[in-house]
């Protein structure tokens, strides 16, 4: 069987499903609490002698301060949305930073509803079920929009980026931290094509955008001054704690007789791929995008 042939079979498995995505999220939320207290559902920033790299929420925030940082937006009577907030763990960040600031999210999951919104009670916070590529958010009625690792269960689509573009004020930007790939997958070698393919299945995701191609794609929109960082190794500090969490997570479980969910096990092993993955340094990178509308 030819390399082009097996490069082809591995990705006509890799797809994903609304369907799959609200049940990733439903299942793995307890999951994610072990990963991160503040329930981040995402990988951090290292900064040497600012973040701790033993304390992985010290991290992790600083992922939610450096996106902040980025949207530039007025800190009080701002209207910022989250596109794919999870339980809401960048929101409440933003909120206890800046309280003045309106923060709301949107997610597939009513779990994810339910629970968020529970924490963010007296707050100027809110999430609601909808789908980031059709939000209910007039045009240009948003003052800031970010993106943490979640336009990738659309596989950073063109319709993800168009309403971004779409809700957001004129001058305002678009934050998107993310993992991306370097080069297009018909050039990902067959080890990069096979973390890649588990990568996907395990959490869920359409696919991750080719960096440049995403590029082209924000500037087709309309997106003018896209700023493109490669902060792989400002990230690389927190996906070295994924095989201690997951060695944690199952010592627990283990402790507890508690037997691991399917959704469990599929995150565990993207979590594993993830970080197999960041191995692929010429494939895979971590990259931070501002783009003003």
């Amino acid at each position: 069987m030819s390399t082009l042939t097996i490069l082809q079979k591995l990705r006509l498995k890799k797809s994903t499903t609304k369907e799959k995505i609200i049940r990733f999220y439903d299942e793995a939320t307890e999951d994610y609490e072990f990963w991160s207290t503040d329930f981040n559902m995402h990988f951090g920033y290292y900064i040497p002698f600012k973040t701790s790299i033993l304390k992985r929420d010290s991290i992790l925030n600083e992922m939610n301060q450096q996106v902040f940082d980025r949207l530039q937006v007025p800190k009080q009577n701002s209207l910022v949305t989250d596109l794919g907030c999870g339980i809401g763990g960048a929101i409440q960040y933003g909120l206890r930073k800046y309280p003045l600031l309106h923060i709301i999210g949107v997610t597939l999951s009513s779990f994810q509803v339910r629970e968020g919104n529970k924490r963010l009670q007296h707050k100027n916070g809110l999430i609601l079920e909808e789908n980031y590529c059709h939000t209910s958010f007039k045009t240009n009625s948003v003052d800031g929009a970010y993106a943490i690792e979640s336009f990738c269960h659309s596989g950073h689509s063109k319709e993800a980026l168009q309403e971004a573009y779409r809700i957001l004020k004129p001058g305002s930007k678009l934050v998107i931290a993310d993992a991306f790939l370097k080069k297009d997958e018909e050039q990902l070698c067959i080890g990069s094509n096979y973390c890649y393919e588990q990568l996907c299945k395990g959490w869920s995701l359409e696919g991750l955008g080719s960096i440049k191609k995403v590029e082209q794609t924000l500037r087709h929109i309309g997106f003018k001054d896209i700023n493109i960082e490669d902060v792989s190794f400002r990230v690389a500090p927190s996906v070295l704690h994924v095989p201690f969490a997951i060695t944690g997570f199952m010592l627990k479980k283990l402790c507890r007789k508690e037997t691991l969910k399917p959704q469990s096990w599929k995150n565990l092993k993207g979590s594993l791929f993830a970080l197999l993955s960041g191995l692929h340094i010429k494939s895979f990178g971590y990259y931070l995008i501002t783009a003003e509308k």
